[in-house]
């Protein structure tokens, strides 16, 4: 089996099951949807990431609202097992073991693909090395990079160990395996006898790299000061190579040299920086953003590049909740396997598709209910909003009159609002942003019921986005990459009321998929704001409550149009088509 695996998926994160925190949010869900994806349609694809020991987080909010974490318990050898198969790095002059930890996943079709977690907590390290793989995007720079090396070089030394000598494609999930680079162009100079890299080898680990990119946000591309590179990677390793072998302009490319590079000093200047982004950029013969929207961001910021569009999906069947899940099996048989058959949602029952919604409502509102004993209502239009809560996201836009959101609950039809979503432990301006929903929420006791969710994670993500009855998202233009928490809530027949941003460019049908706040460049939020207040009072709440034929109508085209589209099938299709094989 392992010579027949010809594609290699590198990801800093990844959401394979409920109970394992190997995930912070978009980033490791989208990987795992990626994965399962490959499972269904036999994509020859091996995945690799690392063992987050004490996961991301557990969440628990304060009563200020104040988000508080600890670390995650759990027993990891219920859910993965431990191989005999060791790799090594070097870190600061020592040489760290690595030991792979394997979890199939099994499609459809019982196509296996095997993920294997990275370990470094072994008792041949250092004890400061054994925890290097523990915190997800946790630690500090140092640390960071420490897991970078694991990830990308250590990585591609444990496939080797694993015995998959037939690797032709190396699908780099974000830069945080870029190195994966350094260590590809060592194999390729090692291979041909040789002690320098020349063009074939660059040419070489082109060929053999595909890169996605997944935010327009800075803080979303890691870099290091050269001076932390040159102590912990050993720049002789690295950077000395690129000096001596590669084309001035390759490195300047790659270290952002604004001219011609002179020598090895310049390179380890504590003032420059190896940016992970630009290291796999440089050494990938392609590149693409997450949605056709994002696209055209990363072209403008990434100048001299040429930068293509996947648009992101979800895995319909993960995705979409039990009762949904038994009406497609009735009425559109395959649907799993080709999801493009939803399209035929348009022909199922509309009293069946109410009745598998209110059925998913129902378990929702009973969890929360029973955690929070909030008494939320059934027959109560409900919103939801969950994702990860940094200042961006603007999970607060809804609060920005208060007055007004009270008189259009009394006065045209009275809704409920679900959140869910953790913020970066070091974030405090996304901190501060939970505090502020928890303070509307106290603001308008007995007008409008809130409710701010604890430990977001799979189990909650596919009850809400099933179980409300409009999906909110309101980030700030065009900061959004892609975002895929309403492509879940269309697989439901949930209609997205959304900011144009990220994949909702492509989804959005006015009236019809659901519904736009604001104008294309997001430049005015008070006409956004406006715009939500409006179409809340005058549209969505009265479609809701007195038009019930002209809702399902909407729910049906939610399914049809953006559920048989915006999957991980038909994303992976592309990558097959467009990258891993060209």
């Amino acid at each position: 089996m392992r010579n027949e695996r010809t594609i290699a998926y590198f990801t800093m994160e990844i959401a394979l099951d409920d109970d394992m925190p190997t995930y912070s949010g978009g980033l490791g869900v989208l990987a795992g949807d990626t994965i399962r994806s490959a499972a269904d349609l036999s994509v020859p694809l091996v995945g690799i990431t690392l063992l987050h020991r004490k996961g991301y987080f557990y969440q628990h909010l304060d009563e200020n609202g104040w988000q508080r974490e600890e670390a995650v318990q759990w027993v990891i050898e219920d859910y993965l097992k431990a191989l005999p198969q060791r790799a090594d790095v070097a870190i600061e002059g020592r040489n760290v073991l690595i030991r792979p930890w394997l979890y199939e996943v099994v499609g459809i079709g019982n196509f296996k693909v095997p993920v294997y977690f990275l370990d470094t907590d072994l008792a041949e390290n250092d004890a400061q090395d054994r925890s290097l793989t523990d915190h997800l995007y946790g630690g500090d720079e140092r640390y960071r990079l420490c897991q970078e090396i694991v990830l990308g070089i250590g990585g591609a030394r444990i496939l080797r160990s694993l015995g998959y000598d037939c690797i032709k494609r190396y699908h780099m999930n974000e830069g945080h395996s870029g190195l994966l680079t350094m260590e590809l162009l060592d194999q390729e100079v090692k291979r041909a006898g040789r002690i320098k890299i020349t063009q074939n080898d660059i040419e070489s680990v082109r060929k053999q790299c595909v890169f996605t990119t997944h935010t327009p946000v800075p803080a979303g591309h890691d870099q290091f000061p050269m001076n932390l590179v040159r102590d912990v990677l050993r720049i002789s390793e690295v950077l000395v190579d690129l000096a001596d072998s590669f084309s001035s302009e390759l490195v300047r490319r790659i270290l952002r040299i604004p001219r011609e590079y002179p020598d090895i000093r310049d390179v380890s200047d504590e003032n420059k920086v190896l940016n992970m982004t630009y290291l796999a950029l440089n050494l990938s013969h392609y590149i693409n953003g997450v949605a056709k929207k994002h696209g055209e961001v990363s072209r403008l910021m990434y100048a001299g590049y040429h930068v293509d569009a996947i648009t992101n999906g979800v895995h319909a069947a993960t995705w979409t909740s039990e009762p949904f899940q038994e009406l497609y099996d009735r009425y559109i048989p395959g649907w799993k396997l080709d999801n493009f058959n939803l399209r035929y949602a348009l022909s199922i029952p509309k009293n069946k598709v109410w009745n598998a919604h209110m059925t998913a409502k129902k378990t929702l509102l009973e969890y929360i209910n029973r955690e929070t004993n909030c008494g939320m209502g059934m027959n109560v239009m409900t919103i939801g909003f969950a994702r990860r809560a940094t200042s961006y996201k603007r999970g607060d836009l809804l609060f920005r009159d208060i007055e007004r959101l009270k008189y259009i609950a009394a006065q045209i039809g009275p809704f409920q609002i679900i959140y869910a979503g953790k913020a970066h432990p070091r974030d405090d301006g996304g901190k501060t942003l939970i505090q502020r929903i928890q303070q509307a929420k106290n603001a308008m006791k007995g007008n409008i019921k809130i409710v701010y969710l604890e430990n977001y994670d799979l189990k909650l993500a596919k009850m809400l986005t099933s179980g409300v009855d409009i999906w909110l998202n309101t980030p700030q233009v065009p900061r959004e990459a892609s975002g895929t928490s309403g492509m879940k809530a269309a697989l439901n027949g949930i209609p997205s009321f959304s900011v144009l941003d990220g994949w909702w460019h492509e989804g959005h049908i006015e009236g019809l998929t659901g519904w736009s706040i604001g104008d294309n460049d997001g430049s005015d939020e008070a006409a956004e704001v406006t715009t939500l207040y409006e179409k809340l009072e005058k549209t969505i709440i009265p479609i809701f409550y007195h038009h019930n034929d002209h809702f399902l109508e909407i729910m049906r085209h939610c399914i049809a149009i953006n559920g048989s589209f915006f999957n991980t099938h038909r994303m992976i299709q592309q990558y097959v088509l467009n990258a891993y094989y060209q």
